[in-house]
């Protein structure tokens, strides 16, 4: 699904007209917080969130906070709901043997880093996952009352902040900035930009991070490219390709967590030859791909660094 334009605009009578609805969504978000009783785990659970509809950068918010905590020899576990794939486990990821059909595209790629679970149920998933750990990482969930974290991350995108302000289906917002504000610890900012002035707007403690590319040193950087998006905002992996000086000679869009057909794919190879390009897409698309079509298309990897990598640290210590 792709987001309205219109929930990104000033209100206007599309998103006024749907306030009702808005209003029955956050009741029974209410509803569920106050009537869950919270599973708490053993060991320190670490909730990396959002409150907007589509990508804010959680996933490689989860790979960064990871690997802080491998720097300091712990055992940190992702846990999941698998969003995308078929399988409603818990289950642990075998990158090896797993698809993205079963476990979800961001579950691929949190497997690559350190153990992963999958489960609809979070608090299923906590209490497999926790034998295993020290650390648990639960990718999304802020929303979810089965589970009591012991700390929790808001991650918003600068360039886009809270859209027009409104509740699904009359905006973007799973719930408000206000209303998670009592839930966590900290807000983690993406991007050079707050255009809607986030930083000012909180009394949570903010901490800027930055999406950059990751290349390897035998990366093509002088060939020309035609990029393909299905992530929450494809302008963002565009917007990183310049920032690694790629040549792209084309893009196309498609929806969030988009599976590709063969004709879909077919075509897109096709505007790549007549442009005497390279396909170029997301780690986060590439692992939806089927394995034929794997070895002829390249990713970008990317990394979220932090402007002041002290700040997370010492949340994570204390």
């Amino acid at each position: 699904m792709k987001a309205p334009q219109f929930w990104f605009e000033p209100t206007n009578w599309q998103a006024k007209s749907l306030l009702p609805l808005a209003a029955l969504f956050w009741l029974g978000g209410f509803l569920r917080r106050l009537l869950t009783r919270a599973y708490r785990a053993k060991i320190p659970v670490i909730c990396i969130g959002n409150i907007i509809a589509g990508g804010a950068g959680k996933t490689p918010t989860c790979i960064a906070i990871a690997n802080f905590l491998l720097q300091q020899e712990a055992n940190p576990v992702f846990v999941t709901r698998g969003y995308g794939g078929s399988v409603c486990g818990p289950l642990r990821v075998d990158p090896t043997i797993h698809i993205a059909s079963q476990v979800g595209d961001e579950a691929l790629l949190l497997a690559r880093i350190a153990p992963t679970w999958i489960s609809r149920n979070r608090a299923a998933g906590i209490k497999a996952a926790e034998a295993e750990a020290t650390h648990i990482i639960m990718d999304d969930g802020l929303q979810n009352p089965t589970v009591k974290p012991s700390m929790a991350f808001l991650v918003m995108d600068g360039a886009v902040g809270i859209g027009n302000g409104l509740i699904i289906p009359a905006g973007p917002l799973r719930e408000t900035l206000h209303s998670a504000e009592k839930r966590i610890d900290g807000i983690i900012l993406i991007g050079s930009s707050d255009v809607q002035g986030i930083g000012t707007k909180t009394y949570s403690p903010v901490m800027h991070a930055r999406i950059l590319p990751d290349l390897s040193d035998d990366f093509p950087k002088d060939a020309k490219f035609f990029a393909f998006a299905g992530i929450g905002r494809p302008e963002k992996f565009y917007q990183t390709c310049s920032d690694a000086e790629l040549n792209l000679v084309g893009t196309t869009d498609f929806p969030d967590h988009h599976t590709f057909t063969e004709n879909e794919l077919l075509q897109l190879e096709q505007k790549a030859q007549a442009a005497e390009a390279k396909l170029l897409t997301t780690e986060k698309d590439w692992v939806r791909l089927p394995p034929t079509w794997q070895t002829k298309i390249a990713t970008l990897p990317i990394k979220l660094v932090f402007d002041i990598p002290e700040l997370p640290r010492s949340f994570l210590k204390g």
